[in-house]
């Protein structure tokens, strides 16, 4: 259902047309390097979206004190997370950096001074994604860094001002997980497969309920004011990284603009793969 959506949604697709945005819940790095339905719906949307210029991708694991977007030719790929089989460790994204982007988003960013970074790279929150989307890695990428100084709603109103990024062919991508408690996952099997098995608790799925709730209504500063969401949230968002992806992307919804999910699912208890993408209407 929701790849023939996606299809109505960007047949009729003209290059002046703001190009989509997404939320991609990214949970396990594994998901890169598997088979599954998370992996193959990823691979779906890279085959049909309209192809982008360049990507900016809002990771949940790069924080900074102020912002930053990554400026080098080259970007490496960062294995940041351990306890996974070595071929994890191996994979590569050798996607090129984007210096015309890089500059494009300081000078869009009205909000706050945006610094160029010449060491960071793609963590996994970018790459585990854009591999099985984009596997040939022939589209430049960089990354723009969540300030952990600020509030959430100051993310909210920073992301506005990438607005313009879309319409010069650019995807915007927030990667994180709208619910993510890895202190409350359940190891039903004590593995790692945890990650990614079905299965929610009754929190996760009442925060999961109130989300969708509010992004339907488009009740935008409820949800940058997560905190006062009630108890079932604060277990969803006990530290803001992953969530704070999302407001990325809601932030970018124009007036007529329609979300579709995909990735639906929770995991592990106390996770949900929950993925959103943002597009003119069919």
């Amino acid at each position: 259902m929701f790849i023939d959506d996606l299809k109505r949604m960007t047949e009729h697709f003209k290059p002046t047309d703001p190009l989509p945005v997404l939320f991609v819940g990214h949970g396990s790095p594994m998901n890169a390097i598997e088979d599954n339905p998370f992996s193959r719906t990823w691979r779906e949307v890279g085959q049909i979206l309209p192809r982008p210029k360049a990507i900016l991708c809002v990771s949940a694991h790069w924080e900074t004190a102020g912002t930053h977007v990554t400026a080098m030719a080259m970007p490496r790929t960062i294995h940041d997370f351990g306890g996974f089989p070595r071929p994890l460790y191996e994979a590569q994204y050798p996607a090129p950096g984007s210096a015309w982007l890089a500059e494009e988003t300081q000078k869009s960013v009205r909000k706050a001074q945006v610094g160029l970074d010449q060491r960071w790279g793609l963590d996994h929150g970018c790459w585990s994604v854009l591999l099985p989307m984009f596997p040939q890695a022939d589209i430049p990428v960089i990354q723009l860094s969540l300030d952990y100084t600020q509030p959430a709603a100051y993310h909210y109103e920073l992301a506005k001002d990438l607005s313009a990024l879309r319409k010069k062919g650019v995807l915007i991508i927030g990667s994180g997980n709208m619910v993510h408690n890895l202190r409350r996952i359940v190891f039903q099997s004590g593995g790692v497969d945890d990650f990614n098995r079905p299965f929610a608790l009754d929190w996760a799925l009442e925060a999961d309920a109130t989300f969708k709730k509010l992004i339907a209504g488009r009740r935008h500063a409820e949800l940058s004011d997560y905190q006062a969401l009630g108890s079932a949230v604060q277990l969803a968002v006990p530290t803001p990284e992953h969530y704070l992806p999302l407001l990325y992307t809601l932030a970018l919804q124009e007036a007529d603009e329609e979300i579709t999910y995909f990735n639906d699912v929770p995991v592990g208890g106390s996770l949900t793969m929950t993925s959103l993408i943002i597009n003119q209407p069919a």
